[in-house]
């Protein structure tokens, strides 16, 4: 008898059935991604308060951080942003020395994930060095402000494993904790504002 080929897709609650080794555009919705990232929680979910720090959350903070150290960019470069993490909508959020372990598959996944994600939108598949650059630099403030205000770090500790975020970048930023719909929501709400700043470029 032979073999089942392993499924390799997703039903998604859109309706759309991601295949996740070969992904294409048309079967990317931002409704499944915003919902997704709404459930999946940061840092495995080792974070204080009632509610878990989601995904959704983090890159609307990303996508805030991005946008006050790079106010005069292309607005596509905002919503690349915002879309950082999508693919974890699908394979879920890992730790670094957990995605360091699992290699150049997970990296491979991510990739493929990211490219559809990113045409689906109207942003290339691969983002210019400089965007992705960026993108990571505010990446990098999120999770400093996440270590020391939500997941437990001494700022010291932080210190040393990120950079030191420049204070004009972290005046006014707070840590939202609230229910996943309440992220979803304005995630889709942040995610409209994005592209109707793109249609009017």
């Amino acid at each position: 008898m032979a073999k089942r080929a392993q499924r390799a897709w997703q039903r998604m609650l859109s309706g759309r059935r991601l295949d996740l080794l070969d992904p294409t555009p048309v079967d990317i919705e931002i409704s499944d991604i915003a919902h997704g990232l709404a459930f999946v929680a940061r840092w495995n979910g080792q974070t204080r308060g009632d509610w878990a720090y989601s995904v959704a959350e983090h890159s609307l903070l990303v996508e805030e951080i991005h946008r006050r150290a790079q106010p005069d960019c292309d607005p596509r470069w905002h919503l690349a942003a915002l879309l950082h993490d999508a693919p974890e909508y699908v394979i879920g959020d890992m730790i670094s020395p957990v995605k360091a372990a699992l290699g150049q598959e997970y990296g491979e996944m991510d990739a493929r994930l990211t490219a559809a994600i990113h045409l689906r939108f109207g942003l290339p598949a691969q983002l210019p060095k400089t965007v992705k650059a960026a993108i990571k630099s505010a990446d990098r403030v999120s999770a400093w402000l996440e270590a020391v205000q939500i997941a437990g770090f001494s700022q010291a500790e932080a210190d040393r494993l990120f950079p030191v975020p420049a204070e004009e970048l972290l005046e006014g930023l707070e840590i939202r904790l609230r229910p996943p719909i309440e992220t979803r929501n304005a995630y889709l709400a942040q995610f409209e504002i994005l592209i109707s700043e793109i249609d009017r470029r």
